[in-house]
């Protein structure tokens, strides 16, 4: 059954130094954006691809996505105040689908997130398609804690992939509540505690654009195809 995919794409340049958003900015040429949308469109059961922007960004959006799109169509809506906000309208926008069952698992990825693969994609699709949730996890530098001890890390990335009719039921239910979730599985874990949020293994080289220097080291993985273009 065909999935969708949320692109989160409501944020700003600010961290990285940057005058516009910073998923407009180009990676080798090619808008940071557009390398996530282009990703999210090559997954094989991928049908719809929605993408959050920020009110006033709608036409920037647009011209940095529609040259690289082809015959290919992304539904763009405008996000909240929060990612939790954003998250909720794009669902809101998949309503029909995930009712009629013409979706069954969602995943939100955010924009700034451009060296996402197509095969951590189709992975975590495939274990929220058994488990109910996954995200991706990748080891992070270990933390010296107070007692002297090493303690191991890890870091959750994105693409999260959760079964759509329980992620809506989710959202709707902490839309009553007036919760906000600092991301997709605070929301799950809160509404829905019995779906299984398994982790899938990712790397590092997932990295997400935050501060001026990961644009370049972005673009250095590029260079050395270190991952897929």
């Amino acid at each position: 059954m065909p999935a969708a995919v949320v692109v989160l794409a409501a944020g700003s340049g600010t961290r990285v130094g940057a005058e516009v958003n910073k998923v407009l900015l180009p990676l080798r040429e090619v808008p940071v954006l557009a390398r996530s949308v282009l990703t999210a469109l090559a997954v094989a059961d991928v049908a719809r691809v929605v993408v959050v922007v920020r009110d006033g960004e709608q036409d920037a959006v647009g011209a940095a996505l529609v040259p690289y799109l082809g015959e290919a169509r992304v539904d763009l809506v405008v996000g909240g105040a929060t990612r939790h906000d954003s998250e909720w309208a794009a669902l809101q926008v998949l309503r029909a689908d995930v009712d009629a069952g013409r979706v069954d698992v969602v995943a939100i990825h955010d924009g700034a997130r451009p060296l996402a693969s197509v095969e951590l994609f189709e992975a975590v699709l495939a274990a929220a398609r058994v488990h109910g949730g996954a995200i991706p996890v990748a080891p992070a530098p270990p933390l010296l804690g107070p007692d002297g001890v090493v303690k191991g890390l890890a870091a959750v990335q994105t693409p999260q992939a959760f079964a759509a009719p329980r992620l809506l039921a989710a959202y709707a239910a902490a839309e009553a509540e007036g919760f906000r979730g600092t991301d997709t599985a605070a929301c799950l874990e809160r509404h829905a505690p019995d779906v299984v949020v398994a982790a899938v293994p990712s790397s590092v080289l997932n990295l997400k654009v935050t501060w001026p220097d990961d644009l370049a080291l972005a673009e250095s993985l590029q260079q050395a195809d270190v991952v897929g273009s």
